[in-house]
């Protein structure tokens, strides 16, 4: 078989999935184009104007010889605090090309952050937008650890500038389908990031399973992704989704708001765009009040959270467009349960994706084989490698190619999974087990509520009860009559035991970049 090849049989039921013996993943989702008779299509489209394939394969092969040409050494990790533009994808497809391991960074960090990420990658290079230049320099001069190498994308000595020197003629590294490809880092929904190390296999998983397999992504296709590049979600959404198919990729660089989001889709037209629940929700509330153009739309997707079933109602409602909502997470690199365009459920994560497996466990590690809740464990293609330089969290959560998810789950008669929460988000009220998301999913249903958060509090009698965190929609304002129109509302809808004990009035609750919220950080505000 010749070099960077890869061999999808749709033949069989899920698609198998073939590499050649030398295989560099940057080859198929950026060469390749060229050599098909697409370098004139546009590849990626935003305000700074259109990158077509031919431009962007030359961007990359330029990018890959400016990296060698600092002298960084075959496997050297290269930290990406890059914001959403062409840049990204030239520094990230020119590193895997030429060797080595890009790791995008999340933008929103502060400098304590990136400090620990640059100690902890030994990361050789590191690569910032101008944007960021206050966190990312502090962050360099709190390390213990410089990296040899600096750069800002932009302005003289920048990357830009390097790229424009470079040859465009650019041999990609030797590699296979198994080797180290580029990390990300885990959002620390539950304390401190970990470095996740993707193989170059993860990629294509991921792009014939899900973006071919439930999406039917292909060239004439436009997604905008709302979800940032940095992290899982938006790299499948708004890169490799599109490279994969030959299709074009929107790219915006502001901070996502329900008017950003309206004017991208009239501006540039996409087929289809990826949002996370907390998006959806405040353009629910921006189109009370405006009738923006939706209709290039065939397909909405949401992840980073479940999606609770109101969200979902509300939305088809209004837009006439279903959300397909699925869970995806950083170790296994994007979405492995969905609902499809042809089988959903509101309120429900979905069916697994073909070419994943699932698995819902007890809490002595046994198999439920009922509707009871439990761990969920995944297997599948794209399963991530190790966590870097911790074999201890690796041994407990990655096992026999099965990958502990941290959520729990139940399992319909159906084979519909539903979201209970994070493992250690879970309640014993009177007994039993009771899942926060359910008991925010019916607070969201109220109309006065934007969002929802519910955790633990021991009670007087040291017992646990439900407390809710509540962010009122623009114009409501907390008051007696209100808390006690939510309690009614929930004992409504509800098993007895599950209503909220207590409720707090708040502007906002604390998320990861992905849009997960961090009821942990909740629980440490609880008396």
């Amino acid at each position: 078989m010749a070099d960077n090849l890869i061999i999808v049989d749709r033949s069989a039921t899920p698609a198998r999935i073939g590499y050649s013996d030398r295989f560099n993943v940057a080859v198929p989702f950026i060469d390749r184009h060229v050599a098909e008779g697409r370098g004139g299509n546009p590849a990626i489209v935003g305000a700074f104007g259109t990158v077509t394939y031919g431009e962007l394969a030359d961007r990359v092969s330029r990018c890959g010889n400016a990296l060698r040409a600092l002298g960084l050494t075959p496997g050297a990790r290269v930290l990406m605090m890059v914001k959403d533009c062409p840049e990204f994808f030239y520094l990230f497809w020119g590193a895997i090309k030429a060797g080595f391991v890009p790791v995008p960074l999340n933008t929103l960090l502060r400098a304590p952050d990136y400090a620990f990420m640059i100690e902890d990658s030994g990361c050789d290079a590191v690569v910032y937008s101008p944007e960021f230049a206050g966190e990312v320099e502090s962050a360099l001069e709190k390390a213990r650890t410089r990296p040899a190498h600096v750069l800002k994308t932009e302005g003289p000595g920048g990357l830009a500038a390097l790229i424009d020197a470079a040859s465009a003629d650019l041999e990609p590294a030797p590699a296979t389908a198994e080797d180290d490809c580029f990390w990300l880092y885990s959002s620390g929904s539950t304390g401190r990031p970990k470095g996740v190390v993707h193989a170059h296999r993860d990629i294509p998983a991921t792009c014939v399973h899900y973006a071919a397999g439930v999406l039917g992504i292909d060239e004439t296709d436009i997604c905008f992704s709302a979800a940032k590049l940095f992290f899982a979600y938006g790299l499948g959404n708004a890169m490799t989704f599109p490279l994969w198919a030959g299709a074009t990729a929107v790219l915006s660089d502001a901070r996502p708001s329900p008017d950003m989001t309206f004017d991208i889709i009239a501006k540039f037209r996409p087929t289809l765009y990826f949002g996370v629940p907390t998006l959806y929700a405040a353009q629910l509330q921006a189109l009370d009040a405006k009738s923006p153009d939706l209709s290039s739309l065939r397909l909405c997707v949401s992840a980073g959270e479940a999606l609770p079933a109101g969200i979902f109602n509300r939305w088809k409602e209004k837009t006439g467009l279903v959300i397909l909502d699925g869970i995806g997470s950083t170790e296994i690199l994007h979405i492995f349960i969905s609902n499809a365009p042809d089988d959903y459920r509101p309120g429900a994560s979905g069916r697994t994706v073909p070419g994943y497996a699932a698995k819902i466990l007890d809490e002595n590690g046994d198999e439920i084989g009922g509707t009871d809740s439990g761990a969920l464990w995944i297997k599948g293609d794209s399963v991530a490698k190790c966590y870097w330089n911790n074999p201890e969290r690796t041994a407990e959560t990655i096992r026999d190619g099965w990958i502990d998810t941290g959520d729990t789950y139940i399992r319909d008669a159906d084979g519909y999974f539903i979201y209970c929460g994070r493992n250690d988000d879970m309640m014993k009220v009177g007994g039993i087990w009771c899942s926060p998301f359910e008991i925010e999913a019916r607070l969201i249903e109220h109309a006065a509520v934007l969002e929802a958060a519910v955790v633990g509090r021991a009670d007087a009698d040291s017992l646990i009860k439900p407390e809710a965190f509540v962010v009122l929609k623009d114009g409501e304002t907390a008051a007696a009559s209100l808390e006690k129109a939510l309690l009614d509302h929930c004992k409504g809808g509800l098993a007895p035991y599950k209503y909220p004990r207590w409720f707090n009035f708040v502007d906002a609750l604390p998320k990861t970049a992905t849009g997960k919220i961090q009821r942990f950080k909740l629980r440490s505000q609880v008396p």
